[in-house]
């Protein structure tokens, strides 16, 4: 693939590499360092002159840093004369400060402020998987491509339960409900969801399960675990109304505070998330976490994208 160079952040070397080695290609060399004062500094090891660049880097770990850093990659890049920057945002940023609430209504939005800081600091498109809200797209004025997880969800059900036939597809919140149709539609089985009434954030007063999961394989469905407060809760309430098992399938496995605590003393089967963020320290403390690896979906819509082909193929098939 001509033309084309892959560097990867400090926040996910190991999905970079994974994404390189699909596409035959060498990681681009870029050494990031911090002075003694904190200030980040890249410096890009190799010519990026007339290239078609990818930067891959996740909003994982130390979040902020790791974004300052992306921004400052863009920006060296583009003033070193790229022809295109892209950025490769497994999990975004800020994602969940898309609005502002009835309640507290001098709350920021601060992902349209990290939209604004990547559009400024030179991205000519940005490629993302799973946004907490779609609308976010609609903070770029650049091109958004966001990918699903939902093929690789489908098939790892299906490779894994035996009893998928007789499951139902559970969404801990009702902001989940469109994502879990779509997954009940394509296995032809049913949905259910359980409301909750949160007092503040990152606590849950407060559940009610609509639907049924009684003698059924119940698996959760959402699009991203931070401290695992909801899903805990989901897996008791469902477990309490009658299914036989729990599952809980997650894009993006944020799992900070006492979220693996919460996971080893709950009644999952198994907790699957994607490689969008880092999981082998996690994976070390809970033998209940699984990893499905998605890094060819974001290999294809590089390859793809380099090469001018359509990307929708991707939402709906999980590259070979």
């Amino acid at each position: 693939m001509p033309n084309i160079k892959i560097f990867s952040g400090s926040s996910h070397p190991d999905l970079g590499q994974k994404i390189a080695d699909r596409l035959g290609l060498e990681l681009g060399k870029v050494v990031t360092k911090k002075f003694s004062n904190q200030e980040t500094c890249v410096e890009i090891g190799e010519s990026v002159r007339g290239e078609d660049v990818y930067i891959v880097q996740s909003g994982c770990g130390e979040i902020n840093d790791n974004l300052m850093e992306l921004l400052i990659m863009i920006n060296a890049c583009k003033i070193a004369s790229a022809s295109r920057v892209t950025a490769v945002i497994p999990c975004f940023p800020y994602a969940r400060q898309d609005k502002k609430d009835k309640v507290g209504s001098r709350a920021p939005i601060s992902a349209k402020l990290v939209a604004n800081m990547l559009s400024v600091s030179g991205a000519d498109h940005i490629i993302t998987m799973d946004l907490h809200a779609s609308q976010i797209q609609g903070f770029f004025d650049i091109p958004v491509d966001n990918l699903y997880a939902e093929p690789a969800v489908l098939k790892w059900i299906k490779e894994n339960i035996n009893e998928w036939k007789n499951c139902t597809i559970v969404s801990p919140d009702a902001g989940g409900a469109k994502r879990v149709t779509s997954i009940a539609d394509r296995l032809n089985v049913d949905f259910a969801l359980i409301h909750k009434e949160r007092k503040k954030a990152n606590e849950v007063d407060r559940m009610v399960l609509v639907g049924d999961v009684k003698d059924r394989v119940a698996i959760l469905v959402d699009d991203m675990a931070d401290t695992c407060g909801t899903i805990c809760h989901a897996a008791d309430k469902l477990l309490s109304a009658g299914a036989t098992k729990v599952y809980a399938i997650l894009t993006h496995g944020i799992f900070s505070g006492p979220a693996i605590t919460r996971i080893n003393n709950a009644c999952f089967e198994a907790v699957v998330v994607t490689n969008t963020i880092p999981q082998e320290d996690k994976m070390k403390h809970c033998s209940k976490i699984q990893v499905i690896d998605i890094s060819m979906i974001l290999a294809e819509a590089i390859r793809r994208t380099h090469n001018g082909e359509s990307v929708s193929y991707l939402f709906s098939h999980v590259p070979l």
